[in-house]
């Protein structure tokens, strides 16, 4: 039985053996050990974290030396990668990366669109240890400057990005050539808050859906949610909508998923709402969907758009109104209202409530302005008892001298 080689760290000369003498790799005939063999002179050997030895040659020995050394830290602090599993290529680890299953089917599609029209086409063929920073952050500059907006470069690197941290999670990469890369500018659209007068005119050119317009408005849903809503869903006694699922068009098929964030509420109506919930109710099963497409099943946001709402906006002096901007009068006319972060938040289905202050943290601007004028009277209050303490010394020192 032959026996097996030892496992062993080092680095071997492949030229000489130890007692001096020549391997069949050095130069024919007598010389010094100076002279020159066959191929790299020095091989550095190591075991890798799953236990196999791995070898490498180098002509300089402090080249070989160094490698060794940092391959022995990497292998020590957890974050060696085996160099053949780094040779998987992007497109591989991008379909891995596509089964994600916490992914809504929206996400899944969009992420999909992303890879095939952007990422696979430059990164796709090319193994995980050939992809490097500063040429992912050269692509990205150049998405930018070939006229991509600011907002949509930030999604592409992210799929990108994402591609490459799944690789670090299944250990085919050390880091990420993406991290840190410098991103350009995103334009921030400024939103557009209808006010009440501008939810009437809204509704009142809805016709016989101006229910819909309501709820949107004064529920803050979704349109997915509101798509989604089925009578037995809907307690009149407490006036509240329980929402429980949401409804979206994915590629032209409806897929059906609990709302964004997992976030199943409770949200009220206004009293006014009343007789539009009850009618909306009026002959329907507990399953039975609230607001169902004309002609039946669930709404779709473009048949929606086309049907009805595009013309009800223009005609209410809003053209190019979207039903989700619906969600942001929702917020504005809330916070109008008196509503707290933590209301409003629950109210939209946020996870948290800085969610909430991100994306509308400028409906808070009055409780500055609130602020300021409390600020205001304080320092009203603070500098009229300082009078009140400098006059009442300047009297007892005048009874004092008798002045």
């Amino acid at each position: 039985m032959a026996q097996r080689r030892s496992r062993r760290s080092g680095v071997e000369d492949l030229w000489h053996k130890r007692d001096g003498s020549q391997t069949k790799l050095h130069a024919a005939g007598p010389c010094s050990r100076n002279c020159k063999g066959v191929g790299s002179r020095w091989r550095a050997r190591y075991v890798d974290g799953t236990g196999q030895e791995r070898t490498r040659a180098f002509k300089r020995k402090p080249d070989a030396e160094a490698f060794l050394r940092s391959i022995t830290a990497s292998i020590e602090t957890g974050s060696y990668v085996d160099p053949v599993r780094a040779r998987t290529t992007v497109a591989t680890i991008a379909e891995t990366w596509m089964d994600t299953p916490s992914w809504a089917e929206s996400t899944r599609a969009r992420n999909r669109s992303i890879l095939d029209a952007h990422v696979l086409p430059r990164w796709g063929d090319l193994p995980l240890s050939e992809v490097h920073h500063e040429d992912v952050q050269r692509w990205v500059t150049g998405l930018g400057k070939a006229g991509m907006a600011g907002g949509t470069v930030r999604k592409v690197y992210g799929v990108l990005n994402g591609v490459l941290k799944a690789a670090m999670r299944a250990r085919r990469l050390a880091v990420n050539p993406a991290a840190e890369v410098v991103l350009p500018r995103q334009d921030m659209k400024r939103r557009r808050y209808l006010s009440g007068v501008q939810v009437e005119a809204l509704a009142t050119a809805a016709g016989d859906r101006a229910v819909i317009v309501h709820v949107l408005a004064f529920c803050g849903l979704r349109i997915g949610e509101l798509a989604a809503l089925r009578a037995g869903m809907v307690d009149q006694g407490r006036r509240r909508l329980r929402i429980e699922e949401s409804v979206t068009e994915v590629n032209g098929k409806l897929v059906w998923s609990e709302p964004k964030d997992h976030q199943r509420r409770t949200v009220p109506w206004p009293t006014f709402l009343d007789d539009e919930i009850r009618a909306a109710v009026a002959g329907k099963g507990p399953e039975d969907l609230l607001f169902p497409a004309p002609g039946g099943g669930a709404l779709r946001v473009r048949n929606m758009r086309r049907g009805w709402f595009d013309a009800a906006a223009e005609a209410a002096g809003v053209k190019g109104l979207t039903p989700h901007e619906m969600r942001h009068a929702a917020a504005s006319l809330a916070v109008s209202a008196g509503a707290s972060v933590l209301a409003l938040q629950r109210m939209l289905g946020h996870d948290k409530p800085s969610t909430t202050l991100d994306f509308y943290s400028d409906l808070f601007d009055e409780d500055l302005d609130l602020v300021a004028d409390r600020l205001g009277d304080v320092r009203e209050k603070s500098a009229a008892e300082y009078l009140r303490s400098v006059e009442a010394k300047t009297g007892t020192l005048r009874s004092v001298t008798g002045s």
